[in-house]
């Protein structure tokens, strides 16, 4: 497993991180020692980052993880923790709260249910509108000093709040959806996080499975399963997405590679200072990520994937309208 520097303050990580998300009911029923046979896997493999928040699951993820982790050396994993996002009993979303207070307050909640008394990586899941992103940051920084973060990272925030934030305190890593059907990190935030050497992990580099190469139009989905609300997955939306699914499985099996492997390549190939996030919730999904590891992509390749995938192909938002309203990374400033 190669191993690169998050950013130019941030942690070494592995090459390839595994989301946990999944593993807590967030794309319908998952199996819980599977997820942490998963997970014991990834570490096994030699990736160490592990990414979660402490509202997947409304704790579930984090515990679950703390469970697999128990009997681990504590270095051998860089835990990347969103918080903020709010919820209420029946599972909805109220809201953020990223106020200095509820900063220090989530922190002490994530460490007892990982189990561990420090997390590598704290970051808010969104910018709080209520809240100046200085202010959190602050409070984060605070931490850091006193030992409780080992690195400020942020989340879904577009360049101008990217650039006050790192004049609060260094940041190690922005972390926002990218894959081919989502690339709005090109341009003015991927530039302004290599100006200010800020590493990226890219969540989302198999669109939530749907450029997976394994995804069927018309699956029955669970309620709580993200994708029954996702503007992509639905109806004709969906049936076009797909159709680039299939001009990329052309591409892959020319390869002789999965569609999953050639997705995750692409996104890794876009940069040594860009980590794709696999939210692999099977160990059989989590090998086949791993061989994306393998998969190297020439400037042949990569115009052919550009050609079938074009910029903005996609049909449908990444989220409802209501979601993408609290996406910071999507507002046009000037």
């Amino acid at each position: 497993m190669n191993h690169l520097q998050l950013g130019t303050t941030g942690p070494r990580v592995s090459a390839l991180g595994l989301g946990c998300m999944g593993m807590s009911g967030m794309y319908g029923p998952a199996d819980r020692s599977e997820s942490i046979a998963t997970i014991h896997a990834a570490l096994d493999a030699g990736i160490n980052l592990l990414d979660t928040g402490d509202f997947y699951g409304s704790g579930h993820n984090e515990a679950l993880i703390g469970e697999a982790l128990k009997g681990t050396k504590r270095d051998a994993a860089v835990i990347s923790v969103k918080f903020g996002a709010l919820r209420d009993p029946a599972g909805g979303w109220v809201g953020y709260d990223a106020r200095p207070a509820a900063v220090k307050n989530f922190l002490t909640y994530s460490m007892q249910r990982l189990g561990v008394d420090y997390i590598d990586i704290y970051r808010p899941a969104r910018l709080d509108p209520n809240v100046p992103i200085e202010e959190t940051v602050g409070a984060i920084a605070e931490m850091v000093k006193a030992g409780y973060v080992r690195h400020v990272g942020l989340s879904e925030v577009g360049a101008e709040t990217i650039r006050r934030a790192a004049a609060v305190h260094p940041i190690a890593d922005l972390q926002i959806e990218y894959s081919l059907i989502s690339r709005g990190i090109e341009g003015d935030i991927l530039a302004t996080c290599r100006e200010l050497g800020i590493g990226v992990t890219a969540y989302g580099v198999l669109s939530r499975g749907l450029i997976s190469g394994h995804w069927q139009a018309k699956q029955d989905l669970a309620g709580n399963d993200f994708r029954a609300h996702s503007p992509r997955f639905q109806g004709e939306n969906a049936e076009r997405n797909l159709q680039l699914v299939e001009a990329l499985r052309r591409i892959a099996e020319a390869k002789g590679v999965s569609v999953a492997q050639i997705a995750i390549a692409w996104v890794a190939a876009q940069g040594a200072d860009i980590v794709p996030l696999v939210g692999a919730r099977r160990r059989d999904r989590l090998t086949e990520a791993l061989g994306a590891l393998d998969v190297v992509l020439t400037p042949d390749d990569l115009s052919a994937i550009e050609y079938a995938v074009p910029k903005g192909a996609a049909a449908g938002d990444r989220y409802a309208a209501a979601q993408m309203a609290h996406l910071d990374s999507e507002v046009r400033h000037g």
